[in-house]
């Protein structure tokens, strides 16, 4: 019986073939067969649903022409648990609709695909952060690195009366929907001024930015060892250099990642500080996931829960 058991669990291998299989697909399977979503997450640390801190629902208004919609993309609504707070409506792919002429813009621009494909779970502890500390955004410069579609920018835009928000990624399909979302939402962002902006952590002319920004908020960007040089240079590039600035990153551990791109920033002489239980509601979430809530198949803290880190110059 138990030999019958391990031969008919699929191997990793073979469930990581399905999902490129799913995502490559254009039309989802109509199969029926709810055991492939099952099988599916136990290769995955990434859940549906992550922390869940910040509402959401798919809708065909708010803003958006439902015949607008092309078949990859969906709308969705982020209802803010904040007095008064306008609702977001966010633009932005299906999780399966991947279509392999976005590889080809990814070979083009030497960058990854992660911020277009879904909304990363540290994405959400980020924009719940935010909406927490309003107050440290009020009448700043902030920017959001590598920020998909980004849902903590315009957190920050709608809610904190920061000065101006510049949203940002180095892919340029993803700033594309960031100045659509922009568009929508337009009503909701009252005096702050926000912009899309392609921003390669490899580009060396930044000249038009440089000390610019009171505040750098960022989530789940050390994940690729190739990038945390350029993304320490950027960091440094873009902080004022005269009154207080920071940068503001949540991103697990993933084994070494994290600590090499600490070396990083120590090696081009700005400082960083590391807080583990930095928001009550978060780290209860957390620990009920340790402690057995079974809404996160395969959470590993060391590459599912965001360290916070602090860097200044």
């Amino acid at each position: 019986m138990e030999t019958h058991q391990q031969q008919s669990t699929p191997k990793p291998s073979s469930l990581r073939w399905q999902i490129l299989r799913r995502a490559l697909l254009r039309r989802p399977s109509n199969s029926g067969d709810s055991s492939d979503n099952i099988s599916l997450d136990k290769v995955s640390r990434r859940p549906r649903s992550g922390f869940n801190l910040i509402p959401c629902h798919v809708v065909n208004d708010g803003g958006e022409d439902p015949d607008s919609l092309s078949r990859r993309d969906v709308c969705f609504r982020y209802t803010l648990p904040l007095p008064n707070a306008p609702e977001l409506c966010l633009r932005q792919r299906w999780e399966d609709r991947v279509d392999l002429n976005d590889f080809e813009v990814c070979n083009r621009y030497n960058i990854d695909n992660t911020g277009l494909v879904c909304q990363w779970p540290s994405e959400d502890v980020l924009a719940y952060y935010c909406m927490s500390h309003l107050d440290n955004f009020r009448n700043k410069r902030v920017i959001e690195l590598g920020s998909g579609f980004g849902l903590a920018g315009f957190v920050i835009a709608v809610a904190a009366e920061a000065l101006e928000v510049v949203i940002s990624d180095g892919n340029p399909q993803v700033v594309d929907y960031i100045q659509h979302n922009i568009n929508i939402n337009s009503a909701a962002l009252g005096s702050t001024k926000v912009k899309p902006m392609i921003l390669h952590w490899d580009q060396h002319d930044v000249s038009d930015i440089p000390g610019s920004f009171d505040i750098i908020v960022a989530s789940d960007c050390t994940f690729f060892k190739k990038f945390h040089k350029g993304l320490a240079r950027t960091i440094r590039c873009l902080l004022k250099e005269h009154g207080p600035s920071e940068a503001l990153l949540f991103s697990p551990k993933r084994d070494d990642s994290l600590d090499r791109f600490l070396l990083e920033v120590e090696a081009s002489g700005m400082h960083f500080t590391i807080t583990e239980a930095y928001d009550a509601e978060i780290w209860r979430r957390h620990k009920s996931i340790i402690n057995g809530n079974h809404s996160w198949p395969n959470y590993e803290p060391d590459h599912c829960y965001p360290l916070l880190v602090s860097i200044t110059r």
